[in-house]
């Protein structure tokens, strides 16, 4: 069974910025990415694919620890109360930089140096 379905899916097809974390030897390390580069690359029924700019120390991080967060909220999303809707994703990840999947974020963004692609895990409501 997918674990990118419903309004799940919806927040991800909508949302504007994702916050991703992982666990640094300092503690947590945040760096973000937009929707739209999401999209247009890597919803799929459990996992989640973002071109890598930068992001030397997320794949650092990645290699001792390769548990990631990542948080995204629509608020053109309807929530349980309110307009708005948000997740929480969580799985592991890695940033790769060779193979099908780096091929095909390369050819849609040439600045990517990699692709962050996460196996999802758990999905837990926020908002």
């Amino acid at each position: 069974m997918a674990k990118i379905e419903g309004n799940c899916r919806e927040v991800c097809e909508a949302a504007e910025f994702a916050a991703i974390v992982t666990a640094g030897m300092h503690g947590p390390h945040v760096v973000g990415n937009w929707g739209d580069y999401l999209r247009a690359v890597g919803i799929r029924e459990d996992v989640l694919v973002f071109p890598a700019g930068r992001y030397q120390r997320t794949e650092e991080n990645l290699k001792r620890n390769r548990h990631i967060q990542v948080l995204l909220a629509s608020k053109k999303v309807q929530g349980t109360r309110t307009p708005g809707q948000g997740y929480l994703i969580e799985g592991s990840a890695e940033v790769q930089t060779s193979g099908a999947t780096f091929d095909e974020v390369k050819a849609r963004f040439p600045w990517a140096r990699g692709a962050l692609v996460i196996q999802v895990e758990t999905i837990t409501a926020q908002l």
